[in-house]
């Protein structure tokens, strides 16, 4: 059977549980050998190592804190020289703290936007060194960099809105050397984080005009595809797979 990532190399951050995890397993099975990078998983991370090497592809995960720039750019290079090459990366570690404006700290403000904005920022700046023509940059945003529906989101939504900006801008800058730069942006997606029988889930699913939480697997088959010679043509773009939430 034809592989249309076969020969690639991928990395994706966060990638031991949830849509990381998904998004891995999608990359693998077309294909792409997969680093995965964790920060309090390491059990799950070696789990997942071993499903992906029973698909037939080489895997490793690697410890980050993705809040670190420094051990960001060390990930990146380290999956380089681990694989000899970096085709695709994956930004899907992030963190979700909502509050009320007023009653967040600026502690959680801060740690917030280091790993969902600086984290990311970090990883492609070093991948940008070493990618060639071909190279794909895909980001998992989220419905909530468009809008708003519920309070207590306002600074997840920003930090969300800005790796949206953040990819448009990259997908100009990077468009020259062949690479594309998308961001993918789920709605209510069925993970230990937002689970479809969860407290929130019956509005949730509501809002979407299909009335159904999505499947981690579905937000990995979309990031397989935007990975794929398929989307050469494809940058700067924000796909949601939201179910229809934004419609």
């Amino acid at each position: 059977m034809n592989k249309k990532l076969a020969g690639k190399a991928a990395l994706v951050t966060g990638g031991s549980r949830g849509i990381g995890a998904a998004i891995a397993r999608s990359l693998a099975e077309d294909g792409a050998d997969v680093a995965i990078s964790y920060v309090s998983s390491p059990d799950k991370a070696r789990a997942l190592v071993r499903e992906l090497q029973d698909k037939g592809v080489r895997a490793v995960a690697f410890h980050a804190d993705q809040s670190k720039p420094g051990e960001v750019t060390q990930l990146v290079n380290k999956v380089a020289e681990h694989f000899g090459h970096l085709d695709i990366l994956v930004n899907n570690a992030g963190v979700f703290i909502t509050g009320p404006v007023g009653e967040v700290t600026a502690a959680d403000v801060d740690r917030q936007f280091a790993i969902n904005v600086g984290g990311v920022n970090a990883a492609v700046r070093e991948a940008a060194k070493i990618m060639t023509e071909g190279g794909r940059i895909i980001s998992i945003g989220s419905m909530g960099a468009d809008s708003s529906p519920w309070p207590g989101i306002s600074d997840y939504s920003a930090t969300k809105a800005a790796v949206a900006a953040y990819t448009r801008g990259w997908a100009r800058d990077l468009g020259p050397k062949g690479i594309t730069v998308n961001v993918v942006q789920p709605g209510p997606i069925d993970t230990d984080m937002n689970p479809a029988d969860g407290n929130f889930a019956t509005a949730q699913k509501a809002g979407t005009a299909l009335g159904r939480y999505g499947r981690p697997e579905e937000v990995g088959a979309t990031v397989a595809f935007l990975a794929s010679k398929g989307a050469a043509f494809i940058t700067g773009a924000s796909i949601a797979v939201d179910g229809g939430y934004s419609a």
